[in-house]
């Protein structure tokens, strides 16, 4: 009972200061963290009685299909290079360097063992990554690139930390076999993901209950997590897989209500699993603590020392990031855009992923001996994430705006525009072959065509968050207007749902646009 409160108070904290961030203008992991500390030093307050083996499965796979269902496999595998400068390369310089530094300041500490350490400090952490990038106005470019090393580098770092732990028990480790485990571990991953995700869309399309399917889809990410985590293969790209095929072939356009009652679902979702994921990070710290003893004091000097490695890598391989894009070479684009790679070498949070794997480590080897240097590994884990969660963090929007690094308005609007008119093509086609099949006469369809002129530019003024200066009221609710106007608009809609899976469209301002069209669908069936 005492747990279930703690989490409660956690949650309902975390709740309030995500609404308090966006009054302040700081991301909120940063006060919800600060928050379960707090909540951490109350006299008196038990420990988290938590099984730390069964945190990564319950919170990461929803937090990972949150943010993967966002966006598309096109539009990350056209920002392939520095998605992979950063989410795997970067990981296995972090992890070398962590762990050379660890070994370096405590030579008690196995070499292998700090390189347990590197790994888990690696990745920033995808869910404090888009909770803090895509609040910030910055170019969608920048959040995509983002948004796609905080998913894929958990695929790398939690590979690298399986391999790392398996050789600290058995005391062994190969370099081939490793090899071979990452690419069983990836190719593994995808198939189990595209298998569930296949099946729950061919489940999904026997069933016409947007709520049956909006529990369905919630799902989707424990089962392909558990799944390829059964198989030994990786849980995080399972998800990932799943989540991009599941959202690739969403096809419907006349599913107006599923996708705005699943949009919402999964937005709350994420808000409240933020909100009691980095309340855990800030209380666990406590805990943490208790368990190292009179030691804090030596190794707080040593986890700064970490954090402020784990910071300078990152800042280092982006300004290399600049020199090689100015010769020509992956990353081309921070070549001309500097600031660009300063905010990224900034936006490197740490989070849930650091925090829970350095609480899953075992406690003995395969011989029975204590694992080496096990508190040590997770105060500093813990005290990384808080680093760099306070000063990254808190900093960030600063430096963006120093930096003047903000989206094109007037481009996005352009793209917006070039979406609805592409749209509205659509549904002028559909009007004129309604039309040739003399399904309405001439009245009707030029009527119907300067109405739906007329909703087009509402529709526009909504996804610009501008206000239509003017209001209309149509007198007329006849069945034959109703009829075309929902075909007109499942038409735009069709056409929308292709141009998602296109390269050349920013899959967020397609979902402004698609999410203006199915409340005024869903408004339309309403009756009155």
């Amino acid at each position: 009972m005492e747990l279930v409160a703690i989490l409660f108070a956690l949650l309902v904290g975390g709740l309030l200061l995500t609404a308090a961030a966006e009054w302040m203008r700081i991301p909120a992991p940063v006060l919800i963290c600060l928050y379960g500390l707090a909540l951490g030093l109350i006299p008196g307050m038990p420990a988290l009685d938590i099984d730390p083996e069964h945190l990564l499965p319950v919170l990461l796979p929803p937090l990972l299909w949150s943010a993967a269902r966002k966006s598309s496999w096109r539009h990350f595998a056209a920002n392939w290079r520095p998605i992979l400068f950063l989410a795997v390369v970067l990981v296995f310089v972090t992890t070398a360097a962590v762990a050379v530094l660890a070994a370096a300041i405590s030579p008690a500490l196995p070499v292998i063992a700090a390189v347990v350490l590197g790994a888990i400090c690696a990745p920033p952490d995808a869910a404090a990554v888009t909770a803090v990038a895509s609040r910030l106005g910055l170019p969608r470019r920048l959040v995509t690139i983002l948004e796609g090393e905080g998913l894929f580098n958990d695929v790398t770092a939690l590979t690298l930390y399986n391999v790392a732990v398996l050789g600290v028990v058995t005391g062994s480790v190969s370099v081939l076999w490793s090899a071979g485990l990452f690419a069983y571990s990836a190719l593994a991953a995808a198939g189990i993901g595209l298998g569930v995700g296949w099946i729950l869309v061919k489940l999904g399309s026997f069933v016409n209950d947007t709520r049956v399917t909006t529990a369905l889809g919630l799902t989707a990410p424990y089962i392909a997590y558990l799944l390829a985590e059964g198989a030994k293969a990786s849980g995080v790209l399972a998800v990932i897989v799943a989540a991009f095929y599941m959202v690739a072939r969403s096809i419907d356009p006349d599913d107006f209500e599923g996708r705005i009652v699943q949009g919402s679902v999964w937005e709350v979702l994420e808000t409240g699993l933020n909100a009691l994921t980095f309340g855990l990070v800030g209380m666990e710290l406590i805990d943490i603590i208790d368990a190292v003893g009179p030691g804090v004091g030596d190794l707080l000097w040593k986890a700064l020392a970490v954090a402020g490695a784990v910071i300078l890598i990152r800042a280092i391989w982006l300004g290399l990031a600049i020199l090689l894009g100015r010769m020509g070479i992956g990353w081309k684009e921070l070549g001309n855009h500097p600031r660009l790679a300063i905010v990224t070498a900034w936006a490197g949070m740490r989070g849930v992923v650091t925090v829970v794997t350095a609480l899953a480590l075992p406690e003995f080897t395969a011989d029975g001996s204590p694992f080496p240097g096990r508190e040590q590994i997770q105060f500093l884990a813990v005290v990384v994430v808080l680093a760099t969660l306070v000063a990254q963090g808190l900093t960030l929007p600063g430096l963006i705006a120093f930096l003047g690094v903000r989206e094109d308005t007037e481009k996005e609007t352009a793209a917006l525009r070039a979406i609805m008119s592409t749209a509205g093509e659509a549904a002028t086609d559909r009007l004129r072959e309604l039309r040739g099949r003399g399904e309405l006469d001439e009245e009707v369809a030029a009527s119907m065509e300067r109405w739906f002129d007329k909703r087009a530019q509402q529709v526009t003024a909504m996804v610009e968050d501008r206000q239509d200066p003017e209001t209309e009221r149509l007198a007329e609710k006849m069945d034959t207007m109703q009829r075309i106007e929902g075909e007109m608009l499942s038409a735009a809609t069709a056409r929308i749902l292709q141009m998602r899976s296109s390269p050349g469209y920013d899959p967020a301002l397609i979902d402004r646009v698609l999410g203006a069209l199915d409340h005024r669908a869903v408004g339309r069936r309403r009756p009155g």
